[in-house]
């Protein structure tokens, strides 16, 4: 029996990737995209290219859509709406949990159905071991065609409900983006003191590896206690202002320690002093004042 033919939908760096991934398993491959350019290393290597978005759709039942953001997938499948009945829609595209769950119904109400996903490395990870996306969907329409998007990476699936996958994308990229951003925030620091990125990387790998302390503090944390036995906010706003003091005396910007700053001010003036830094939990689960 020959390999699932798979449409694809969507060729920048990730999507080419994809595709590449698909094509050395020996998937036959249909591929999209706006600018017909980016498809010609994967015609070169077998892929064929639709002349139009209705004709991908109706190329192949298992279309991967690999797009910026929603706004691009309603955008390009709305050229071709009635092309969507019987086609499954894995759709790798990243975007809110509510407009996941929005797509999908809107797929099925087009005869389709959304399998929807997050994708948990970067192009440079598709079709390597260790690797992992998000999915969520009918499982039924999952367990069939986890095989072949096993091609990509490994599948982690999270439930029936379309918007999961995308939430727990977007949670992993809460902490990944603030994470970095304040990487590279220390580097600046660091290089207006003469100190190198390379210098600063084991110290910096060392602070991000925090994996010890967020199992710790979980159980804790879902049951709603912050004891202050093992850290107290009030310890951790003094932290706070040397390391915004020590940005400012390096005539740096301070716009995000400033923000931390902030958010740890807040507990102290909802009485938390005593307690852990956790308790600014529920400081963000207050709505914003607007």
């Amino acid at each position: 029996m020959g390999k699932q033919a798979v449409t694809l939908i969507g060729l920048g760096p990730m999507g080419r990737a994809m595709g590449r991934a698909f094509l050395a398993e020996g998937h036959p491959l249909t591929v999209w995209n706006r600018s017909s350019g980016k498809a010609d290393e994967l015609v070169a290597r077998g892929a064929v290219l639709a002349g139009s978005v209705e004709e991908a759709l109706t190329a192949n039942e298992l279309v991967v859509l690999s797009l910026t953001d929603y706004e691009a997938v309603y955008a390009i499948l709305g050229r071709a709406e009635s092309a969507l009945a019987g086609r499954v829609i894995v759709n790798l595209s990243s975007d809110t949990p509510e407009r996941a769950a929005e797509a999908a119904a809107w797929v099925a109400e087009r005869g389709g159905v959304q399998l929807t996903g997050g994708v948990r490395v970067p192009p440079s990870g598709v079709g390597q071991p260790g690797t992992s996306t998000f999915y969520s969907g009918p499982r039924e329409v999952f367990e069939q065609h986890k095989t072949t998007l096993e091609v990509l990476t490994g599948t982690d699936f999270l439930g029936e409900d379309p918007g999961r996958a995308a939430l727990f994308y977007q949670l992993q990229m809460d902490v990944f983006w603030t994470t970095m951003l304040s990487w590279l925030h220390a580097v600046a620091v660091a290089e207006a003191h003469g100190v190198t990125a390379e210098e600063l990387l084991p110290v910096a790998r060392d602070a991000a590896d925090v994996g010890q302390f967020l199992e710790f503090y979980t159980p804790r944390v879902d049951r709603g206690e912050h004891p202050g036995d093992v850290d107290r906010l009030a310890m951790g706003v003094a932290s706070i202002e040397h390391v915004v003091q020590t940005a400012r005396d390096a005539g740096l910007d301070s716009t995000l320690l400033a923000a931390v700053h902030g958010i740890f001010e807040r507990g102290l003036a909802a009485g938390r002093g005593a307690d852990s830094f956790t308790s600014l939990v529920e400081v963000f689960k207050k709505k914003a004042q607007v």
